[in-house]
């Protein structure tokens, strides 16, 4: 009986186009096929069409339109955050020398001195600025010793810069006026004596009195 079942089966899951046939053999049992043997009766089953699952539906398509209400607007990209602040200083001055000041000395010597508020922060430095030019690299130190220095007007400023050289701070160029005397003169305010000629710069031993 399991042979039939299993045969039923078989035939069952046969396309819906190929026929049946049933027949019963010598010994009693019932043969189903497709193609019954010469000179055996046998009569067509009917099979019922077997269970079918719709195809799936193909996906929608939305067209984007301006007047489709479910249109999404581009996310804008967000705008990269402004750059960090350099902080500033509530006053930078020299102190030393003070503006139109007049310096008398024959070796062309001064010391600038400069001060902030607030004081100089870690990552910032001093640099002073002489007729235009920077006198020296930038330092932590708002001391500014200058020597050799020629007669004459000359213009300073102080400037407070970063590591990478940026101008944070800038004092107004200020002029000064450097007095140096002549070797004439410093040989007139103190002449040249023996044992002089040849040591003191006013007293080159090309200009010293023959002796009588």
């Amino acid at each position: 009986m399991r042979f039939i079942y299993l045969l039923v089966l078989l035939f069952l899951t046969q396309p819906a186009f190929a026929a049946v046939y049933t027949y019963t053999d010598a010994e009693g049992n019932r043969i189903f096929t497709d193609s019954p043997p010469k000179g055996i009766k046998a009569n067509p089953v009917t099979i019922q069409p077997s269970n079918s699952m719709p195809s799936p539906a193909a996906p929608r398509t939305i067209k984007l339109s301006p007047s489709n209400p479910d249109i999404r607007k581009p996310v804008q990209p967000s705008a990269p955050p402004p750059p960090a602040q350099i902080a500033s200083y509530q006053m930078l001055r020299i102190l030393v020398p003070e503006p139109d000041a007049t310096i008398r000395s024959n070796a062309g010597e001064l010391i600038v001195t400069a001060t902030s508020d607030p004081e100089l922060m870690p990552t910032h430095f001093y640099r002073l600025i002489l007729d235009g030019q920077p006198a020296g690299a930038p330092g932590r130190s708002p001391v500014f010793p200058l020597e050799n220095l020629d007669r004459g007007t000359h213009q300073i400023a102080v400037e407070i810069v970063t590591e990478g050289g940026v101008v944070v701070e800038r004092t107004p160029s200020q002029p000064f006026h450097m007095k140096r005397m002549s070797l004439s003169q410093r040989r007139l305010a103190k002449p040249c004596k023996d044992g002089e000629w040849g040591i003191r710069p006013e007293c080159p031993l090309s200009e010293k009195p023959e002796e009588e």
